[in-house]
């Protein structure tokens, strides 16, 4: 199992400009896959600007960085100029990629920030982007409810768990890294490879993010025995989310979680140290006791040995370091020689010769 189940609704437009032209198939994005019945509301286009999570219906105009999208089904779903879409509007922060917001004001265009659905519009994109725009939408109406209000996707199918530290006595592993791609997620997949072969049940959970299934998939296949994500709750990102609906968030999964009986969860946050929500979360106190082991991911050891610094101003001591770095032997014994933590190559790591760490 990867992601919560849910009574899946067939999809009702009521309105006739939600029927593609020439019969074309409406694309739903993952993001929406929980949406039941729905009309197409084109009125409120010019009169309602909208919030984080709130499904509309958009037409493609011109593909750009995404020609795909990743469907309902999670398969990954081509797109063309003319095609109708089911997503929802989200915030983006990917260094690596576009920031994109949720637009503050009204728009003749809208961008796909995040193939999983997420839409906004792009701020600023990384330099290796720089001749690839991105793919622009034309916002065709919103998705509404029978009472004539927008739907939104958080906690849309689920309930909304209140933050109360419970693990449901699973311990919790949390992976961080330096930046985005440092490691994380290959970290924490073959962590769970490794754990696997103690005959414990495993889970994953990746806490914070843009809506995307890829990195729970890959967890999944290296032998977690559950994943899921904050999108199985609704959210098609988590970037400027508040400590209380992170803290929510954390909960909700963990309650899902806990019907599973998991010995050990490996969760991810993405991103760096640095960022907004990885920030706060890590200076909580109330998040922090949730947490068992830290194993911190870079891609140098500069990053290592600043990233062990700023962790340790935050009462944090890692039980292991890993990620990009590990792929240069000298690199590896830089960090052993000055850091006084041991480095694990992700080889070690799926051994399990070192969970005695975790343990």
């Amino acid at each position: 199992m990867n992601q919560l189940h849910a009574e899946q609704n067939e999809m009702q437009p009521m309105s006739s400009v939600a029927q593609p032209p020439l019969g074309w198939k409406l694309k739903r994005t993952l993001i929406t896959r929980h949406i039941g019945n729905y009309q197409i509301r084109e009125a409120l286009n010019n009169a309602y600007l909208p919030k984080a999570g709130d499904v509309a219906m958009f037409e493609v105009i011109e593909c750009g960085k995404h020609w795909s999208v990743q469907g309902h089904e999670n398969r990954n779903v081509a797109i063309f100029p003319g095609d109708r879409i089911l997503a929802s509007f989200a915030d983006r922060y990917a260094t690596s990629q576009f920031e994109g917001y949720v637009p503050d004001t009204f728009y003749e265009v809208y961008h796909i920030l995040g193939a999983g659905g997420a839409v906004g519009i792009v701020k600023s994109k990384n330099d290796s982007l720089k001749d690839v725009e991105p793919t622009t939408l034309k916002l065709i109406g919103y998705a509404t409810d029978a009472a004539g209000q927008v739907i939104n996707t958080k906690f849309y199918h689920t309930g909304r768990k209140h933050f109360r530290g419970d693990t449901g006595g699973a311990k919790v592993i949390l992976s961080v890294g330096a930046t985005m791609d440092s490691g994380k997620t290959t970290t924490a997949a073959s962590l769970c490879r490794g754990l696997k072969i103690s005959g414990k049940t495993i889970a994953f959970i990746k806490l914070t993010g843009t809506c995307y299934t890829k990195d729970k998939d890959f967890v999944l296949d290296c032998g977690a025995d559950i994943t899921i994500d904050f999108s199985d709750v609704g959210y098609p990102s988590t970037f400027m989310c508040s400590l209380n609906d992170i803290l929510d968030i954390y909960q909700s999964l963990l309650d899902e979680l806990a019907r599973h009986k998991p010995d050990y969860i490996v969760m991810e946050i993405a991103d760096g140290l640095m960022q907004r929500e990885t920030a706060f979360l890590l200076r909580s106190k109330i998040f922090m006791n949730t947490i068992h082991k830290v194993i911190f991911s870079c891609g140098d050891s500069l990053s290592a040995f600043h990233g062990i610094e700023i962790l340790s101003g935050l009462g944090i001591k890692p039980a292991a370091v890993s990620g990009r770095f590990t792929m240069s032997p000298l690199l590896i014994q830089e960090v052993k020689d000055h850091s006084g933590i041991e480095p694990l190559h992700i080889d070690q790591l799926m051994s399990g010769q070192f969970n005695e760490l975790f343990f």
